[in-house]
């Protein structure tokens, strides 16, 4: 780890099911095997996490809590324990800072020592009573985040504080979320031993550039801790990313707190995002992510042991390209995106042997997914399931239609694909909303053609 007292890990702290107390013994495991430090408590859909921030740990949540905050510790991890309480929180209430600090002293009790106040994706507007009280957000959460902290170093002195603010991105901070000039305002009231969370430019940042940290240290008088979203899913179901940690230079270290990632929802494809990530905070010199990701590949190939032997490497490795990163796909994806991008515009006679390709990497997927469903790791089948069914249905799509534009070219009204019957494939209430913006290389979207997200029932196309 790059210096005493560096967060180096992962925080749970997406939208979703919570992680089940058994991956989380498992995902401690790596942590210790990898030089990893720190677990974040977090998960925004656990609901005395968020919703029933008030309400105590029943006797049965409070011995769940301390199992897992004693089996962080036995693996040498520091466990830290965040509450969401912004949603409808009274600021200038006593009793409640009262209930924060009774929900922590339950928690101390079960033997965790680290805390965080989270103020992220929050209504915009105070309480009539905080208005009065308070000139701003950002007066309103310091306030309360410097009085819980105060108690709780009386009960702790060395514990560790984090707080995620309103604005907690550089966007954040250009739509002037919280009001203006809130993040200066944090760094002049916040307490400076308690740790800021950042997630860098963008919520889903495709680079943590070291300047933009440098700025942001000058408004928030300390280097903040990074609650990173490279690996994020939870804001599309339909995706996961298996990339390397990507996009950062290793001289961020050097001016942060601490880096947590949150990755995706789905526990068994984090192998290689946390194995990477590992690899990025406890090597030395320049960071190759492609070269990481490949060695992180070939470990994981052990976990995809099927009823039959295992799974090849350059199987895993396409579909981990297929599945990469937010910002991009891996390159055996992009070769396979550029085969097919030429076989659907160029004339059959100009293909070569294209299509012959496509089609054996078409078997190939075809034969990886059943490979799949045989999976001696359930879990991992089941979070694989679903993207890996919606590749080789969309491949298998593509076959037909070329195989149907070799035969007879040039039909402009296109080609019928039997099995994909109107409505059914690709159907539903979103995909058809989907159609009418086009998102635009440059982050805009445009309307799409009238008629585009109509679903008929004949072969008439729509109108132009």
């Amino acid at each position: 780890m790059p210096h005493d007292g560096f967060l180096g890990g992962v925080v749970e702290g997406f939208y979703g099911p919570p992680w089940t107390s058994a991956q989380r013994h498992l995902l401690f495991d790596w942590m210790r095997a990898w030089g990893l430090n720190t677990y974040f408590y977090a998960p925004k859909d656990d609901l005395k996490h968020r919703a029933l921030w008030r309400e105590d740990y029943d006797a049965a949540e409070l011995q769940g809590m301390r199992a897992l905050i004693r089996a962080a510790q036995d693996r040498g991890l520091t466990f830290i324990y965040g509450l969401s309480p912004g949603l409808d929180v009274g600021y200038a209430r006593a009793s409640e800072r009262e209930r924060i600090q009774g929900r922590f002293a339950q928690l101390l009790q079960a033997g965790c020592d680290h805390f965080a106040l989270l103020f992220d994706d929050l209504p915009g507007a105070l309480e009539a009573e905080d208005q009065r009280r308070f000139a701003s957000f950002a007066d309103a959460q310091a306030t309360l985040a410097n009085a819980v902290f105060a108690w709780l170093r009386q009960q702790r002195p060395h514990a560790r504080f984090l707080f995620c603010p309103t604005p907690y991105c550089d966007r954040m901070t250009r739509w002037q979320l919280g009001g203006a000039g809130y993040l200066e305002a944090i760094g002049a009231r916040l307490d400076p031993a308690i740790d800021v969370l950042w997630t860098g430019p963008e919520i889903v940042s495709r680079e943590i550039p070291v300047a933009s940290i440098l700025a942001l240290q000058q408004q928030i008088r300390r280097p903040p801790v990074l609650w990173d979203n490279l690996h994020a899913n939870d804001y599309d179901g339909r995706r996961l990313f298996c990339g390397p940690y990507a996009g950062r230079a290793r001289e961020l270290v050097d001016h942060v707190r601490g880096i947590l990632t949150n990755p995706n929802t789905e526990f068994p494809v984090n192998y290689v995002p946390l194995r990477t990530l590992a690899a990025f905070l406890t090597g030395r010199g320049g960071w190759d992510p492609r070269a990481a990701y490949l060695e992180a590949i070939r470990e994981w190939l052990a976990g995809h042991e099927t009823v039959r032997g295992s799974i090849a490497f350059e199987d895993l490795l396409l579909l981990g390209d297929v599945y990469y990163l937010p910002h991009q796909t891996g390159p055996e994806a992009e070769r396979l995106a550029a085969l097919i991008e030429r076989l659907v515009h160029e004339d059959p006679p100009a293909w070569g042997d294209a299509f012959d390709q496509f089609q054996q990497i078409n078997r190939r997927v075809q034969s990886l997914f059943e490979r799949l469903t045989e999976l001696r790791q359930r879990e991992l089948f089941y979070a694989w399931s679903r993207r890996a069914w919606e590749l080789k249905e969309e491949l298998q799509l593509f076959e037909l239609w070329l195989t149907a534009k070799r035969a007879d070219p040039g039909r402009p009204e296109g080609y019928p694909c039997e099995s994909h019957l109107p409505g059914t494939y690709r159907g539903g209430f979103v995909p058809r909303l989907q159609q009418l913006l086009v998102m635009t290389g440059s982050g805009r979207f445009r309307a799409a053609r009238p008629g585009a997200a109509e679903t008929t029932t004949d072969d008439t196309p729509p109108a132009p």
